[in-house]
This record gives structure tokens, C-alpha cells and sequence, in this order.
């Protein structure tokens, strides 16, 4: 969703707490230069070398990344265990992988919440004080960093993803991404089928305001199941 068109939405009436997530959606800001899926996003792959899409970074971004530097970022959240390993390229090098860039990666819990915030109309449960499911890596030799986290939940209006910023080594903001999964028949979003809240009323890649123009350069693989866990991979290409 366009700033423009967010910014709209809240001008009619009074705007509910699922209204307010889902206008989540496009953002203009321009950073400083037990199933398994088989499709996926990756960035330098068949000889393209394409730049991730810029999308926003709200409503509950991490407040002090540089304060969660760890590859663990469960913090005790119960759900599926899922291993996050996103692949950082330059662009502006035929997307050879990354060396030393700063990864930051946050999502909801199992229930579609954020730590870091609450008490409000957008999360009424008060998560101000903790800090579960954020977290930062540095990208190895090849651009790799890896995760341990637990399978994302969902809440009205978005889609099961994961928020990414990745800097420079030097604390430059390269690019504010986000992370889509495969659904469908057969895919770990069918198949972890939203926790204990099921499926109804999600909202599917297809329809979600930020992924709704396209997932091909975020959609991640995933593959596993709800018994041994979930592995992602994705390779995302930012212009460093």
C-alpha cells in the first residue's frame, strides 16, 4: 500500500485496530544507498541479479536492534520450530553474496503479537517489556546468516511474513524488506494452519497490501513439517 493510501485510510471515521495492521502495507521510504513448499524467491538466481523490494518497516519495528545481536530469538515463545537462514547479495557486484552486513529480522508470535508493544487499540496484550522473536546476525563470507525462531503466526489484514532491515557494516540502512511464505495445498502455512486460531479470516499473499503486487523476489522456501520443524531459506539483494 502506497503512503498515500495509508494516510487516506486514516482519515474515514474512527479506524479499528485491524484496519490500523492491515494499512501496513507499501511504504515509499528509500533506504540509504506437515507439508513442504517447494517455490521460492531468490535474488541472482538464472542470471537476474534484482534488488528486493523496498517495503515498510512498521507498525512495530525493533526499537534497539543493535541490543539483540543473537541467533536464537525465540526467548521461550512456544510454536514450530523454524530455522531462518536468509542470504544477503550485492547487487552492484552480479549479487555476489555480502560479506559483514547487519541483518535484522522481527515477527509476530504464534497469536499475531509483537514484543516490543501493546496495550493499545492496534495489540491489546501488553508486550512492552520483552523482546521475544527480534534479532540480529552478521552475514558470513557468503552473505549468510542464520536463525532459530518458531514458525510465524498471523493477524488481520497481513500475511505470514517476517520483517528483514539489513545494514552495511557500517551501520548504513541498505534495505527494509519483508519475508513472504508459500500457501496452498501442501505448503508449512496449510500445514501449521495458523495455531490455534485456524485459517479463517486470513489473508493470503495474493490479497495482503504489501505482497499483493508481486512475491516473487520475497517469497521464501520452506520446507518441513509440524513435527520436526520448519527450515526457510531466501536469498535477498540489496544495492551496497
Amino acid at each position: 500500500m502506497e503512503r498515500k493510501h495509508f494516510l487516506k485510510s486514516l482519515l474515514v471515521g474512527a479506524v479499528s485496530a485491524p484496519a490500523l495492521l492491515s494499512a501496513c502495507g507499501k511504504d515509499e521510504v528509500t533506504p540509504d544507498a506437515a507439508g513442504s513448499s517447494t517455490t521460492g524467491g531468490t535474488t541472482g538466481s538464472g542470471g537476474s541479479c534484482s534488488v528486493a523490494p523496498t517495503e515498510t518497516e512498521g507498525p512495530f519495528p525493533t526499537k534497539q536492534p543493535a541490543s539483540y545481536v543473537r541467533a536464537d530469538i525465540r526467548d521461550g515463545k512456544a510454536g514450530h520450530l523454524l530455522t531462518a537462514k536468509i542470504t544477503i547479495t550485492n547487487t552492484n557486484n552480479g549479487c555476489a553474496g555480502l560479506a559483514g552486513a547487519l541483518v535484522d529480522i522481527w515477527h509476530c508470535d504464534a497469536e499475531g503479537n509483537y514484543s516490543e508493544y501493546g496495550g493499545t487499540g492496534m495489540q491489546s496484550t501488553n508486550y512492552q517489556a520483552v523482546h521475544f522473536l527480534r534479532g540480529r546476525q552478521t552475514t558470513d563470507a557468503s552473505g549468510l546468516v542464520t536463525f532459530t525462531s518458531i514458525f510465524p503466526g498471523w493477524y488481520s489484514g497481513r500475511a505470514t511474513h517476517i520483517h528483514v532491515h539489513v545494514y552495511s557494516a557500517s551501520g548504513q540502512s541498505l534495505k527494509v524488506t519483508q519475508i513472504a511464505f508459500p500457501e496452498g495445498s501442501g505448503s508449512a502455512v496449510a500445514a501449521v494452519n495458523g495455531y490455534a486460531k485456524g485459517l479463517s479470516g486470513y489473508t493470503t499473499n495474493a490479497t495482503d497490501n504489501v505482497f499483493s503486487d508481486g512475491v516473487s523476489l520475497e517469497l521464501a522456501a520452506v520446507t518441513g513439517n509440524t513435527t520436526d520443524g520448519f527450515q526457510l531459506s531466501i536469498a535477498l539483494g540489496v544495492p551496497a
